[in-house]
């Protein structure tokens, strides 16, 4: 191992939603090992995600999750929130990389190591896929929790993404607690409850 660099693939998932808060992952696969079927987490199934995740966790040398809440999203914006959560996650693992590399066009700052970012990294480089993998399925499962706390809102089947269901659901019912009053469709319905007081 003494000869092999430690490279953690980096990604995040949770930027488009209207809710929750935006998960990443760190992973560095073991050269040893490889793992069939990684592919870009948007590209499966929730089966498949499911069954590729636990054989991450299970074979991977290390990965870990960070996250940023929707106050943070709120505060410092998503894009920022997203790098933060990235740098959390690789933070939290247990072996220090070598080198990182990320999904998409930036690199979280404060980085200890090399860091390149890498368009549709998360369907190219195994590692990369192996993070949106297990950062999609810890979000999906937030989100699914959200949804016994907030029934009416139906978070376990968009999982916080704008789909006609939701936005309807925050007209109807204002938002919660953890919807992002940063954008711009939970903030329309926030002024419009301003203006109808």
């Amino acid at each position: 191992m003494s000869d092999t660099l430690l490279i953690a693939g980096v990604d995040e998932a949770g930027r488009g939603p209207l809710a929750g808060p935006v998960i990443a992952a760190a992973v560095i696969l073991d050269p040893t090992y490889a793992i069939p079927g990684l592919a870009d987490s948007k590209q499966l199934s929730a089966a498949q995600r499911e069954r590729l995740a636990a054989k991450i966790r299970a074979h991977a040398l290390v990965w870990a999750l960070g996250r940023a809440e929707v106050a943070e999203i709120d505060r410092i914006n998503i894009l920022q929130a997203s790098l933060l959560a990235m740098r959390r996650a690789v933070e939290n693992l247990t072996l220090v990389p070598e080198r990182i590399l990320v999904d998409g066009k930036h690199c979280p700052p404060g980085l200890a190591c090399s860091c390149q970012a890498i368009v549709k990294g998360d369907a190219t480089v195994p590692a990369i896929s192996a993070a949106s993998i297990l950062a999609k399925v810890a979000r999906d499962a937030e989100l699914c929790e959200l949804h016994e706390r907030y029934p009416a809102y139906g978070f376990a089947r968009h999982k916080g993404y704008p789909t006609l269901a939701h936005r309807e659901a925050l007209r109807r019912f204002g938002p919660c607690s953890e919807h992002r009053r940063s954008f711009a469709p939970v903030a329309a319905v926030l002024h419009a409850a301003a203006v109808c007081e």
